[in-house]
């Protein structure tokens, strides 16, 4: 077996709605990974908590899409690769950290160094 689940395999008592299950769940499939711009991410730190990225969470990120204000985007910033929400504020792109505390917010401006790499699309959890 592929380590794939299947709800027809189970222990104990067939279940009466084994009709309706669904087959083994493909993650690269469903997180589009054969795609060239598609590529597994792991977060390093907490700032992002509060939008529900934690430590060790794996991002999916997109290099081809388009990022929009409030989405998180793995950006470059001042020689760090940073996880961050981008925001479109007073006709210019802003990155802000997801920390409360933190209410710096950062212009992004490709002539000092930053840039944003890719867009999160999807987010896989290792841990409950």
């Amino acid at each position: 077996m592929s380590g794939a689940y299947a709800g027809d395999r189970t222990t104990g008592f067939a279940s009466p709605a084994s009709d309706s299950t669904e087959g083994p769940i493909d993650l690269s499939e469903a997180l589009d990974l054969h795609r060239p711009n598609r590529y597994p991410v792991r977060v390093v730190g907490d700032a992002l908590a509060a939008r529900g990225i934690l430590h060790g969470d794996v991002l999916i990120v997109d290099t081809a899409a388009r990022p929009q204000s409030g989405c998180v985007v793995v950006a470059r910033w001042q020689d760090q690769t940073i996880v961050c929400e981008i925001t479109r504020q007073r006709g210019a792109w802003w990155l802000r950290s997801g920390r409360r505390h933190d209410a710096l917010m950062q212009p992004l401006d490709p002539a000092h160094d930053s840039e944003v790499w890719a867009v999160v699309a999807a987010l896989v959890r290792m841990k409950v």
